[in-house]
């Protein structure tokens, strides 16, 4: 609820998701090109995340997951997750992860997400390291064992 008016948790919360209908439902309009206004039982339909997190609370439908993390992107992920571009998949892939990942009880989609993390915390730190290396920082930087003096053996 703290982030409830927050507008990146609204936009987050509009990315889309597969489900599929596990009871009937009537009166509802979510195709505006059909002529039907229910969904049978067994209907794949794409939701947005908030409506199917709330369907699924009410176990009305099972949730699919997303294309975001799909086999296909963790391979990509385990392989080089810094030459993975996730905003294209997805442009809040952890905080979408992490309000995902519950509804399906796979701890593999923690794990995925702190490994993605962590690359790319690796590429941002060298990246940052590598510009100051170019600006003209220090070339080698001494060993701080090394600076240090031998004791004598009188």
């Amino acid at each position: 609820m703290d982030k409830y008016y927050h507008i990146d948790n609204i936009i987050m919360e509009e990315e889309t998701v597969s489900v599929i209908f596990q009871k009937a439902a009537s009166g509802v309009g979510i195709d505006p090109g059909s002529t039907m206004d229910y969904i049978e039982t067994g209907s794949k339909v794409e939701l947005p995340f908030w409506l199917a997190h709330e369907l699924h609370l009410r176990q009305a439908v099972s949730v699919n997951l997303a294309s975001c993390f799909d086999q296909k992107t963790r391979q990509e992920l385990h392989a080089d997750s810094a030459a993975v571009d996730q905003r294209s998949r997805c442009p809040f892939f952890y905080e979408f992860g992490c309000k995902i990942a519950p509804i399906f009880g796979d701890r593999t989609i923690g794990f995925l997400l702190l490994s993605a993390f962590k690359m790319y915390e690796t590429a941002q730190s060298a990246m940052a390291s590598l510009k100051k290396w170019r600006i003209g920082g220090p070339r080698f930087q001494i060993a701080s064992v090394l600076s240090r003096k031998r004791k004598s053996m009188e």
